[in-house]
């Protein structure tokens, strides 16, 4: 019987480790309602369009100062293929820019690299009128996926790790003069 039991123990303990190891793969890299409300605590992120709900567009980082700032050099350079303006916030998360570009491109780039990740280009109607340019302002993040609001008045979840559209849905419509340029 105590056999038994210690066989029946050694499993429990077993599926307790599986479910914590897979709950953290899961979990790893998402960004939560927690993490967003306490953003200003991941200094190496960028996780709002302001850095922090606070909107506080600071980092605490401090490797950088007057002492060494003059001998900075640039690592990477991406081009973004924007003709125009380019007013995005990028998102960092863990190591990965987001960030969106004119007339609603929109990528994913290894922050220490400039490596690419993925690339996304929304498909714009011929007629839009945007308000303020064909510019988009940026991200928001939340889980596993970036939501941008676009140029013809919609608003887009893409999954994070891919650049894969996941959902889109019209707010209003744009042939109204309506126009979206920030998440």
């Amino acid at each position: 019987m105590s056999r038994v039991h210690n066989r029946t123990g050694l499993l429990k303990s077993c599926v307790l480790v599986l479910m914590v190891a897979f709950s953290n793969i899961t979990a790893n890299g998402q960004v939560t309602f927690e993490r967003l409300l306490n953003s200003a605590k991941e200094a190496q992120n960028w996780l709002t369009y302001s850095g922090d709900y606070a909107g506080h567009r600071f980092s605490p980082l401090n490797q950088i100062d007057t002492s060494n700032a003059h001998s900075l050099v640039a690592k990477w350079v991406y081009q973004t293929a924007a003709t125009g303006k380019f007013e995005t916030t990028p998102l960092v998360v863990d190591g990965i820019l987001y960030a969106t570009g004119q007339d609603d491109r929109a990528f994913a780039l290894d922050a220490r690299t400039g490596r690419p990740i993925w690339l996304y280009q929304r498909q714009l109607p011929s007629d839009i009128r945007p308000c303020c340019g064909r510019v988009n302002r940026g991200f928001a993040i939340l889980g596993d996926k970036v939501f941008m609001a676009t140029l013809d008045a919609h608003v887009i979840a893409l999954d994070a790790k891919t650049g894969n559209l996941i959902w889109d849905t019209s707010a209003v419509d744009y042939k109204d003069g309506y126009s979206f340029t920030l998440a």
